[in-house]
């Protein structure tokens, strides 16, 4: 059954989840961002449907500039733990995820809209 998440960025639709794997649709706001994040378990592969963004990765321990990659409709990247990353949406931005179902594994490191710490969601 497909169920949504509101976030402060804008909506997060699981529409599988099961034992094995978890797939969304995640829908950003222009000029919104996900948190500065990374995992311990969880592995995700994101593709972009619709919009412009920014994705932003670097790697623990996080000591240097992260590397920007323009982001855009066909994009697709795969984001191993403990990969630091954020998606930054320049327009209204449409991605698809699948990933491992670790849907609580998430270490906030940066987050715009005052969530800190650990698996909050």
């Amino acid at each position: 059954m497909t169920r949504f998440v509101e976030k402060p960025w804008g909506q997060e639709e699981i529409f599988a989840e099961t034992p094995y794997y978890v797939g969304k649709i995640l829908t950003v706001k222009a000029g919104h961002a996900l948190s500065l994040q990374y995992h311990e378990r969880k592995i995700e592969t994101m593709r972009v449907l619709a919009g412009e963004g920014e994705l932003h990765l670097g790697t623990l321990p996080l000591t240097g500039p992260m590397q920007v990659v323009a982001i855009a409709p066909g994009s697709v990247f795969h984001l191993e733990p403990r990969t630091v990353h954020r998606v930054v949406a320049v327009s209204d931005l449409t991605i698809l995820e699948v990933s491992t179902p670790h849907l609580d594994d998430v270490v906030r490191l940066e987050d715009r809209y005052g969530r800190e710490g650990t698996n909050k969601p």
